[in-house]
Parts: C-alpha cells; sequence; structure tokens
C-alpha cells in the first residue's frame, strides 16, 4: 500500500513540475497583453502567495500543537477565561494583512476604472446573440456573428481549432491607443469579456457601462459573452483583431467606403436573384440558429418559415415582425442590427425559399419607407 501510494506520489508530483501540462490544464491567469491585465495578474499572484503564506503557518501551527500536545504524551489543556494580548493580536495581523491587500487592489481598480482621455470610443450592443459594434464619430457600425459552420455545430464535420471562437465580422483596434468601450444591450443582459485584456463588463439594457484597453501587441484575442442570456448564449463569442496604426488606419478607410456604398445601395433597383443570394447570406448568419437552415423551425418556441401565411401572403405583417420583432418571444427587433438592404434580403429569401416561392420582391425602399412612417 505505501508503495503504491508513493508510486502515485511521484507521478503527481512529475505532473505538476510540468511547465507544459500546468499551462495545458490553465490553473492559473493569463498575463494578458495590456498593462491593465498584467496589472490584474500581479495582484492575482500578490494576494495568491499572502493566502500561501498564511495557509503554511495556520497548518503548521495547527499540525505542531496537534503532535506535540497530544493526549497521549500526557497534554493537559490551558484553562483561561481571556487574554488580552491574544485578542489584540489576532485583531492586529488580520488588519495589517487586510491593509497589505487593500492598498494594491485599489491602485488597480482605480486604473480600471479610469477612462478618461481616451484616443477612441466604441460603442458595442449586446443582442441575442450577436455583437454590434459602432466607432463613434467614424459613421462605421456592423454586426459581428458567429461563423462557425452548422455542421461543425452538429458534428458533421470536424470541428476546427477555434470552434465557436469564430465570428465573420471582427473588432478591428490599433496597437498603443486608449480605446474606451461603451457597453450596452439591446435585448438582456449580456457581458462583453476579453481575457487577454482584463475587460469582463455586463451590457445592460437601458445603461451604459464603461470599460476601457490599450492594447500592446498585434494579433487576434478571443472572448465570449460571459453571461447567461439565452438560449444561443454559447453562440455569441468575441473576436479582436489589434493592427498597427497605419493598418488600421487602411482598415478604417476600406470600412467607410463599404458603409458608403451600402447607403448606395438602399438606392438602386434590386433583382430577384440579387436578394435571394444577398438573402440567403444574412439569414445563415442572424436566423438559421432559430428557424433552423431548411426554416422549419423549433416549434413553438421558434415558428417554422416554410408554407406559413404569413410568409404566403402578409407582407406587411412580415417586415413588421424582422424589423420590430415580436414582443414576449424570442424574436429579436432587426430594424437596427441590419441595413435596409440586407432586412429587403432577407424577406425575400424567406418568401421565396423552402418551397414558398410567391415571387415576392421587396426593396430596401419599402423597408426605409415603412420604417419613416413608425417615426
Amino acid at each position: 500500500m505505501l508503495r503504491l501510494a508513493s508510486t502515485w506520489l511521484v507521478a503527481l508530483s512529475t505532473l505538476m513540475a510540468s511547465a507544459a501540462a500546468s499551462a495545458e490544464w490553465g490553473f492559473n491567469m493569463t498575463r494578458g497583453v495590456t498593462e491593465i491585465s498584467r496589472s490584474v495578474y500581479s495582484l492575482h499572484m500578490t494576494i495568491f502567495w499572502i493566502c500561501v503564506v498564511i495557509g503554511v503557518i495556520v497548518f503548521s501551527v495547527m499540525f505542531y500543537s496537534m503532535f506535540a500536545h497530544r493526549k497521549s504524551k500526557g497534554a493537559v489543556p490551558s484553562k483561561f477565561h481571556e487574554h488580552l494580548g491574544l485578542e489584540i493580536l489576532w485583531t492586529v495581523i488580520p488588519l495589517l494583512i487586510l491593509i497589505g491587500m487593500a492598498v494594491p487592489a485599489t491602485k488597480v481598480l482605480i486604473k480600471i476604472y479610469d477612462t478618461q482621455d481616451a484616443d477612441m470610443d466604441v460603442l458595442i450592443t449586446g443582442y441575442q446573440w450577436r455583437w454590434g459594434y459602432e466607432y463613434l464619430g467614424e459613421d462605421v457600425s456592423f454586426m459581428s456573428n458567429l461563423s462557425t459552420s452548422s455542421e461543425e455545430i452538429y458534428n458533421q464535420v470536424e470541428k476546427g481549432e477555434n470552434y465557436l471562437l469564430e465570428v465573420d465580422n471582427p473588432l478591428v483596434l490599433p496597437i498603443g491607443q486608449k480605446v474606451r468601450f461603451l457597453i450596452t444591450a439591446a435585448d438582456v443582459i449580456h457581458s462583453w469579456w476579453v481575457p487577454a485584456f482584463a475587460v469582463k463588463k455586463d451590457a445592460i439594457p437601458g445603461f451604459i457601462n464603461e470599460a476601457w484597453t490599450r492594447i500592446d501587441e498585434p494579433g487576434i484575442y478571443r472572448g465570449q459573452c460571459a453571461e447567461l442570456c439565452g438560449i444561443d448564449h454559447a453562440y455569441m463569442p468575441i473576436v479582436v483583431i489589434a493592427k498597427e496604426q497605419e493598418d488600421y488606419d487602411a482598415w478604417l478607410a476600406e470600412q467607410k467606403e463599404a458603409a458608403a456604398l451600402e447607403r448606395e445601395l438602399a438606392s438602386r433597383e434590386w433583382t430577384l436573384p440579387e436578394l435571394m443570394e444577398r438573402g440567403e447570406r444574412v439569414y445563415a448568419s442572424a436566423c438559421a440558429s432559430c428557424h433552423q437552415v431548411n426554416g422549419e423551425g423549433l416549434p413553438p418556441t421558434f415558428p417554422s418559415l416554410v408554407g406559413t401565411e404569413m410568409m404566403l401572403n402578409d407582407i406587411e405583417g412580415h417586415i413588421d415582425v424582422v424589423v420590430n420583432g415580436v414582443r414576449g418571444t424570442s424574436m429579436a427587433a432587426f430594424g437596427n442590427q441590419l441595413s435596409e438592404v440586407e432586412i429587403a434580403a432577407v424577406i425575400t429569401y424567406e418568401r421565396n425559399a423552402w418551397g414558398n416561392d410567391t415571387g415576392d420582391i421587396i426593396t430596401p425602399l419599402q423597408i426605409l419607407e415603412f420604417k419613416q412612417a413608425q417615426e
């Protein structure tokens, strides 16, 4: 038995000593790539070692007392009612320990909450189940959706390295700039969390929370929604690409050009094949997770879009549901999430896919007029 126990002890010690094994198990926090994340890591390790020292001292005294003053050695317990010196000692020592913890913790918290003098602002809005990003003052905004294929999700193909951590439109930021995040939500509580930045902030409807970061190294950094927000909570990842300033400026110019082109597209004439092609892409990113790729949904929570009265006849009602959502259900309002072109395309697609074949063409101008009529 002793030999078996010693064998297990040696094996465990070898495993714990392996840096690769420790990294794989992920026991500890990561240092991150920002000044704040490194400060949080240092604070964590400081508190950790204080706790280790306290534990070693307390358990050493406890085990020594149990061994040296055990009954078999004839030890007789002391009897006293109170001891002023001891009472002062076990009050002062914990107080000093707490002060020793509070000072570095306060310094880090002051840094975390200092969002002043930011070089740029990004409005982050949580939706069920995607993230919206708006670069304030730049006239650039977009939605970020999960891009992991449904084949991977349903185990039809092998899962990729970044399974459930891929998006179609990542948040792009420049390195070396102080970026202030203004975080809110459009429906339920979400939480925007990127471990490498040490940023985790709740997105609450009707409130705007602030956070900030300054990224030191170019790269791709991933995170997730950290607040249980509904059935597809696991399907709203965060991807941030940090670029050199020159590369970021070029990307931002491309986004502005694309936004201007999108506005121009709203006024042009569209054919049914063009709307169907674009609508299929929009449906795959924004609708398929609930209504399924084949449009049959998961009734009654997610109704079928195949052969229903609304799909075949009620165009006005169809537009209203997509733009404004359905109160009290999981159907979100996409009026602020998608452009007029995207809304027109996805409605056209839904009315002509899966055998619906109505031949209806909904134009971006119709969507724009519908929105204006509600103002």
